[in-house]
């Protein structure tokens, strides 16, 4: 059992460590088009924290709440790393598409669960 949690916080604590070393690189520019650029920047920043919720959340043992507050606290953490790498910049924005890849996260959990509750069991 205490294996399990400290594996579960080791995946949580890589992860973080990722997403820093991402936060780390100066800005670069995926594509020439602005627009493509857009996307391919705020999708990772959805994907990121979609995982770093999830990963949260099997680590406290399903608390909904205990999992967004770390999400988010980490999530404002990372904007602020940002704001002391060259050539990058904190932004509100970007911190709504962390939260929102937290939210997507939370709804796909809740509704697998809700499905795994309905499936008869054998």
């Amino acid at each position: 059992m205490v294996k399990a949690k400290i594996s579960r916080w080791l995946l949580v604590a890589i992860w973080a460590g990722a997403i820093f070393a991402f936060s780390s690189v100066p800005q670069i520019k995926v594509s020439d088009f602005l627009l493509w650029d857009f996307i391919a920047k705020k999708t990772a920043h959805v994907a990121e924290y979609a995982i770093l919720f999830t990963l949260i959340f099997r680590a406290t043992d399903g608390s909904w709440v205990k999992s967004f507050v770390l999400t988010m606290i980490y999530a404002v953490s990372d904007e602020y790393h940002q704001s002391l790498v060259p050539g990058r910049t904190p932004s509100v924005f970007d911190l709504g598409f962390d939260l929102t890849g937290a939210n997507i996260a939370s709804y796909i959990i809740w509704k697998l669960n809700q499905v795994r509750q309905k499936k008869p069991k054998k």
